[in-house]
């Protein structure tokens, strides 16, 4: 809906084509609010339709939720005699009624950021003197405001445009009431536009609530299965009262044994509009595949991440029936506890390269993990391959010699495409070879870059970070900056160095020195990226 529908005046429509443009870019969108009253009333929505999934830092936007609870949630949550201090005093818009996308599992990592924030913690040793009450206590303060939030939403009527249910061991005991509490309020189903389902950790009760929420809802677009949670599975798919045949468009299966999949060929066949399937780090892959190369539907495999032993014979029936629809691909070592282990490993990971590079070409994303010096040639043919389209690469090379890690630096410096959205490199790096990469690439853009020095020892050698302010700071290369084991040297008191590996993030003088350049330096663990949160976010 146009926002000069949702808002009475004139809008001009320039304006509002410009505004949304900005969708996801929050700081000009914050700007935008400063200019005047109109672009205010249309920037405020944009900023306020996916809160819970913005990585600013700042969780204010918590306590404007609260302000706008009823009385009676308000009156609970002031038995706890800490949130009044909390409130804003009034606010100039319904920001709740502006929510668009939420997912559950989201809501409470930002309440805990918020009370880490406001140091609430410590409000509650003031008024809680027994360690295990003040725990209780904060859990049970975290659940209702948890609720509370849901309620808020509910009783705002939003018009979500998409509603994630994700349940992992983190947030399972908090699903089940929010699951209930939604059921009961068959309404706020019927305005969900995109239902998505994320299983990780679940039980017959869960499986059972969202069952009713999909067979309610009638829209499922995108399911993912982990962990061997298959009853959902079993009770989704096979049912003959299922509703997904025209509207399951993406299947995920994450860590799940393939083998306890029943009737294979009959699901698949079924469903009507599937659009993609990811399969991250399964077992039992090669039962699977003999089954989908018998499909008479062409297989829309997009992520493929192998772990542990695959017939090679198997992986090229695979990739020839879908190769081409594959945009995400790695491989990940299992435990090598012999030398023939570690042979297999090696020979297999070259025969599947070299299969990767004949029949896959629309890989976007590509986990290199752990390779051996001597297969180096067809990882660069392979990049080389696949270079117009790939935007997110990470290497990960270790126990290699020294001697030759300024090969795999050299070739990968030429070898990258001119722009990137994502590098990240896992390497044994000395500076005198991190130098020759970036020469060697200094034509290219990285959005994210990430470098996570795996050291072996301490020498004279390793210090790179003179290097990253030469050649990419200075002009201003990336975007977002990520830097694990910097080597620093300050001098002591007794006038040696003490040498420490810390994340870049951490020195705060240089955190400034980079942002003057307009280079944002993030936590390594912050800005990395793995295949799971990659699918999970992007389908």
């Amino acid at each position: 809906m146009s926002c000069s529908k949702i808002f009475s005046g004139d809008l001009p429509e320039l304006i509002n084509e410009i505004i949304k443009n900005f969708q996801n870019d929050y700081s000009t969108l914050h700007s935008c609010i400063l200019v005047n009253r109109l672009w205010c009333r249309l920037a405020i929505p944009l900023l306020w339709e996916n809160p819970f999934s913005i990585s600013t830092g700042n969780y204010n936007f918590i306590e404007i939720y609260l302000y706008n609870l009823n009385d009676h949630l308000k009156t609970k949550l002031n038995e706890y005699q800490i949130i009044d201090c909390f409130l804003p005093s009034n606010t100039l818009f319904n920001y709740p009624s502006f929510i668009r996308y939420l997912n559950i599992r989201k809501i409470t990592p930002s309440i805990e950021k918020w009370l880490e924030a406001n140091d609430v913690t410590s409000k509650f040793s003031n008024i809680y003197f027994l360690p295990n009450l003040i725990l209780e206590s904060v859990l049970e303060f975290k659940r209702l405001i948890n609720m509370s939030l849901i309620k808020l939403f509910i009783e705002n009527e939003v018009n979500l445009h998409t509603f994630e249910i994700e349940i992992n061991t983190y947030n399972s005991e908090y699903c089940d009431n929010i699951l209930e509490m939604i059921l009961q309020n068959p309404n706020f189903i019927n305005k969900i536009g995109n239902l998505k389902v994320s299983i990780l950790c679940s039980s017959t009760l869960t499986d059972n609530r969202v069952l009713q929420i999909i067979n309610s809802h009638q829209n499922l677009k995108r399911i993912l299965l982990g962990y061997d949670n298959l009853s959902l599975y079993q009770s989704l798919l096979l049912s003959k009262e299922s509703s997904c045949s025209n509207t399951l468009n993406t299947i995920i299966f994450y860590s799940i044994n393939l083998n306890g999949i029943i009737n294979l060929v009959k699901v698949f066949e079924k469903l009507n509009v599937l659009e993609s399937v990811h399969i991250i780090y399964c077992s039992y892959l090669g039962n699977f595949i003999q089954h989908i190369i018998n499909l008479t539907k062409p297989f829309k495999l997009k992520s493929l991440f192998i772990s542990g032993k695959l017939q090679i014979d198997l992986s090229q029936a695979l990739l020839q029936k879908s190769g081409n629809y594959l945009e995400n691909f790695g491989y990940e070592n299992y435990f090598e506890g012999s030398d023939y282990v570690t042979i297999y490993n090696q020979s297999f990971k070259q025969q599947l390269l070299e299969l990767v590079i004949k029949y896959c070409r629309n890989i976007k994303f590509l986990d290199l993990d752990r390779f051996k010096i001597h297969i180096t040639s067809p990882i660069f043919d392979l990049i080389e391959n696949i270079k117009q389209k790939l935007n997110y690469l990470s290497i990960s090379v270790r126990n290699c010699e020294d001697s030759n890690i300024n090969l795999i630096l050299q070739n990968l410096g030429k070898t990258l495409p001119s722009k990137l959205e994502y590098l990240n490199l896992i390497l044994y790096i000395e500076a005198k070879d991190f130098e020759v990469f970036l020469k060697n690439s200094q034509d290219i853009f990285f959005k994210k870059l990430l470098i996570n020095n795996v050291m072996r020892e301490y020498n004279e050698n390793i210090n790179i970070l003179p290097y990253i302010k030469e050649y990419i700071m200075k002009k201003k290369r990336v975007k977002y900056l990520a830097i694990k084991n910097t080597l620093i040297s300050r001098y002591n008191r007794y006038n040696r160095y003490n040498r420490k590996n810390v994340d870049l993030f951490n020195l705060k003088d240089e955190v400034k020195e980079f942002n003057l350049h307009n280079i944002k330096v993030l936590g390594y663990t912050n800005l990395s990226t793995d295949i799971y949160k990659f699918v999970n976010e992007n389908n």
